[in-house]
């Protein structure tokens, strides 16, 4: 059974938030659209994305 969960950094105002299934590493959905379909990703490759997420890899150069 899928357990959807929504980051704790989302603002609640409807802008672009995803959701991941806690039951299912690698299964993002739009949270605006609960019933509408997900992306699955090798969960290699979304433990590799979290990782840089996590370290800001994505974040606007500095300067």
């Amino acid at each position: 059974m899928s357990t959807w969960r929504k980051s704790s950094h989302s603002n609640g105002d409807g802008g672009e938030c995803i959701e991941v299934d806690d039951a299912a590493p690698g299964h993002v959905r739009d949270s605006k659209d609960p019933d509408g379909p997900f992306l699955t990703f090798h969960p290699t490759a979304w433990q590799a994305f979290v990782r840089a997420v996590a370290a800001a890899e994505f974040s606007p150069a500095r300067g």
